[in-house]
């Protein structure tokens, strides 16, 4: 009768052993769900709110245009050719661009199509002298899955003539956020699924079940493999973009998880409490024998209470330190990705810079052409910067990126173009050396742009000093190979040149990563990029692997 009640106990205190570790576990890993889905889902809205803002700005810049307001507020005018609004839709990557007039009569469009759009949501605040946002009204004319910015115009006398509206295509947004791991939409005021990275979401949010858990909002669907059946909603407001983004996430690790652990502990004590019956047992048939073998029993269980105890306190300090591995990892993949960033910006940045002081001084000397072509080169400039800040951000989680087919002649143009200014200014004579052929390798334009440029800003600076400034860049074939050859001092320390933090240069003018993120991208092409001293000076050299005879075909 003892031995069975002792058993039951033993079950019922493993059972709330396992019970209790579970909802401590789930409600742990539920709430790390919930920080970690925050900023993946602020992150998506900031890349939302980036793609967009091109066509705000485009829209604002076009309603201020003296040519384009006049045109809208003069009522003789029944249609703005279309060649010159394809043109600044073609530049900006807009999937449209609008005039309007009075409430919302279309004068003219990239696309060349007319009609009414005064019952748009956005014209509403157009009309009233702000900037309108939202998607467009489902319709046979301009109906479809697009997001439109629309700034008003002004005639002479300071009243709302009319509006500019620039439009972007969400589903060609939306082909560059397929491979997210997480299910995120962006919803409308009344609901409605206005862009998402899933394609079974754009009907609407799928029918749902709250099932809250430790007051964390969770939501059980049945939408497809690519929806998760148990998720974690969060949402986050777009106020600017009158849109609230929502994510789902997938409780199915952090219920594996707390599963796991839960069996574990359970077992632990189910094991822990077989012991003590055990021994308790074996203890009331030695005490029937003699009292010397119930000492040595007592000794016995006194010492393995001691070992569970030290093994307990065992498992207290690995757990406390995978738990600071775990956050050291964080810590430097946060260091790796705004290290990165901060580098990589820098460059285009100052290259922005350049453009708009050359463009002012065009503008005060009336050559509007050439300031034009500087803001052309600004806005090619800032596209690139956001393609920099996607490709930094999958460097920073060591996810090499796919090589395609790249012409080096072209990156080699680019990466000129963006320091040409610093060129100059340090008076450095470039030479560039090249077949007549195009010279074609398996890479990635705007990240071997990025290297070139980190490369050739080495080279200035390493020449600041120099009586002679040569700077040459060889381009050669078979296979595809990049030489940039200053004549410098030459390298100090030839084998740790790519190492992390390593620098020559003077506090606070560089970090020590150029090379060494420059390494990562070469080597993530399945190329080689090497440095030597010369009779000269110094000199780099990025071989990449050449394209295949099919593919070049």
């Amino acid at each position: 009768m003892h031995r069975l009640v002792l058993i039951l106990v033993t079950l019922c205190a493993a059972l709330a052993m396992a019970g209790t570790v579970w909802w401590a576990t789930l409600g742990t890993a539920l709430h790390a769900l919930e920080a970690k889905g925050r900023s993946d889902l602020s992150l998506a809205a900031d890349r939302l709110r980036l793609e967009l803002q091109r066509s705000r700005d485009l829209a604002v810049l076009l309603a201020g245009d003296p040519g384009i307001s006049a045109a809208v507020a003069r009522p003789s005018l029944a249609r703005f050719p279309s060649w010159r609004l394809q043109g600044y839709a073609d530049r900006s990557g807009a999937s449209d661009v609008l005039l309007l007039r009075g409430a919302g009569q279309v004068i003219g469009s990239a696309s060349g199509r007319m009609g009414d759009l005064s019952e748009a949501v956005w014209m509403a605040r157009t009309r009233q002298g702000a900037l309108g946002v939202g998607p467009m009204p489902a319709g046979p004319v301009f109906g479809g899955r697009v997001f439109a910015h629309a700034a008003p115009t002004f005639d002479t006398d300071g009243k709302v003539s009319g509006a500019v509206a620039v439009t972007r295509d969400l589903a060609t947004l939306e082909r560059g956020w397929r491979g997210d791991p997480q299910a995120i939409y962006f919803t409308d005021a009344v609901g409605h699924v206005v862009v998402s990275n899933r394609e079974e979401l754009l009907g609407g949010p799928p029918p749902q079940t709250l099932a809250p858990i430790h007051g964390l909002d969770i939501r059980r669907t049945e939408s497809g493999r690519y929806i998760p059946r148990d998720a974690l909603h969060l949402e986050l407001p777009q106020p600017t973009l009158g849109l609230t983004a929502e994510i789902l996430l997938d409780t199915a690790p952090a219920r594996a998880l707390a599963q796991a652990r839960g069996l574990a502990a359970g077992a632990a004590l189910l094991a822990l409490g077989g012991l003590l019956v055990f021994l308790w047992e074996r203890r009331r048939v030695l005490a029937r024998a003699n009292a010397m073998l119930e000492a040595r029993v007592a000794e016995r269980t006194a010492a393995l209470t001691e070992e569970v105890r030290e093994r307990r306190e065992a498992e207290a300090a690995l757990t406390r330190a995978q738990a600071d591995l775990v956050q050291a990892g964080k810590l430097s993949a946060l260091g790796q990705l705004a290290a990165g960033i901060s580098h990589e910006l820098n460059q285009p940045l100052m290259a922005i810079r350049s453009f708009a002081q050359n463009g002012a001084t065009f503008l005060e000397r009336g050559n509007t052409a050439a300031a034009g072509k500087n803001l052309t080169r600004i806005g090619d400039l800032a596209g690139r910067m956001g393609r920099i800040i996607r490709n930094l951000s999958a460097f920073a989680r060591s996810e090499p990126q796919p090589a395609v087919e790249t012409d080096l002649g072209a990156v080699i143009d680019a990466a000129l173009e963006m320091t040409e200014a610093r060129a100059a200014a340090a008076g450095v004579e470039v030479r560039v050396t090249r077949p007549d052929a195009p010279v074609l390798a398996m890479a990635g334009e705007v990240r071997m742009g990025q290297v070139l440029v980190n490369l050739i800003g080495n080279a200035i600076d390493a020449m600041a000093v120099a009586e002679t400034r040569h700077l040459t860049i060889t381009l050669t074939d078979g296979p595809p190979t990049l030489t940039v050859a200053d004549t410098g001092p030459g390298l100090e320390n030839p084998e740790a040149i790519f190492d992390p933090f390593y620098t020559t240069k003077e506090v606070g003018a560089g970090l020590g990563l150029g090379l060494s993120l420059s390494y990562g991208i070469v080597q993530g092409f399945g190329g080689e990029i090497r440095g030597r001293n010369t009779e000269e000076g110094a000199a780099f050299t990025v071989t990449l692997p050449p394209v295949a005879a099919e593919a070049a075909a």
